[in-house]
């Protein structure tokens, strides 16, 4: 009995903070990666109350009227899954929506263009393949779907599963078909920034104007990794055998972590730079503010359209 007893105090102790909801109001998490694009939403949050787990800021309130969740993931694909799976295990989480940054691949996109990808892509799950004298060998076969391989990276997929469907090996996952329909209900709604006056902490020489308005493209595949790209040839092979338009370092992660949860997500990327395609240099550092601004303009848009 006595061990009994210690065994459950232990249990009781031993249990994961995330075992009690911080907020019991189904909410949209509008999710964000970094400083720009926090600061881009952070105003337009009403009745914010703060909530800090693990060093995250996390508010609730509303915006527009609607219930939401405003949150900084940090950057990258550890910190986004890691905090994507937090909120939704302390939070009654309805929908994900991220508005963010990203560089462009398809040479048909602009810097400032916003673009919701109808799928995500993990580019570097992958086999580094042994050289040989014949060519690179990977040591597996990733199947018939993969995508071709870089030199030596050879994309194998990710395995991935929820309670209504078995875990599968796959390249891209689907963005929520129905959160993508209301996206191309108001892309037509929403005015663009071409140039946006300097924030208190942008980086200098960022109040500057695009030659020409950007657009908002719905459609399309976007690939993540933990990986700066900056690499023109890079950037011409994710085009060519992902067909990717546009990459980023948080994205596919958060479609996985939704996936497995079963919550809707869909993602809002406006492009900073493109990629290694940038005439002289990449120009991230120059067009960050800028970029946080309209994505956070075409999601506003979006989460006043929203129903609940």
């Amino acid at each position: 009995m006595i061990r009994f007893l210690a065994l459950a105090f232990l249990s009781f102790f031993a249990a994961p903070a995330f075992a009690q909801k911080l907020d019991e109001t189904p909410r949209t998490v509008v999710m964000t990666a970094y400083r720009p694009e926090w600061n881009a939403l952070v105003a337009h949050v009403e009745q914010p109350q703060e909530h800090r787990i693990n060093g995250m800021t996390l508010l609730t309130g509303t915006m527009s009227g609607k219930p939401v969740i405003l949150m900084m993931s940090g950057v990258s694909m550890v910190n986004a899954a890691m905090n994507s799976q937090i909120v939704i295990d302390r939070f009654a989480v309805k929908r994900i929506v991220f508005s963010g940054i990203a560089g462009g691949v398809d040479p048909a996109l602009s810097i400032g263009d916003v673009i919701v990808a109808d799928n995500w892509g993990q580019y570097l799950e992958a086999s580094f393949a042994r050289r040989t004298r014949t060519g690179y060998v990977p040591p597996e076969n990733a199947g018939p779907d993969a995508p071709a391989n870089w030199n030596f990276i050879f994309p194998r997929g990710t395995s991935v599963g929820n309670e209504a469907t078995p875990a599968k090996r796959v390249f891209r996952l689907p963005v929520d078909p129905s959160l993508l329909d209301l996206a191309r209900k108001i892309a037509p709604q929403v005015q663009l920034e071409r140039c946006v006056p300097p924030h208190p902490e942008a980086l200098p020489g960022s109040a500057l104007c695009l030659p020409k308005s950007p657009k908002i493209v719905v459609g399309g595949t976007g690939v993540s990794a933990g990986i700066f790209a900056d690499n023109a040839a890079f950037r011409q092979y994710l085009h060519r055998a992902w067909g990717a338009r546009l990459l980023d370092m948080e994205s596919a992660a958060v479609a996985q972590v939704a996936y497995a949860n079963r919550v809707p997500a869909i993602f809002f990327r406006s492009l900073s730079d493109l990629a290694g395609g940038d005439a002289t240099k990449n120009m991230e550092d120059t067009f960050e503010h800028l970029a946080s601004v309209n994505s956070a303009h075409v999601v506003r848009a979006y989460i006043a359209a929203l129903p609940d």
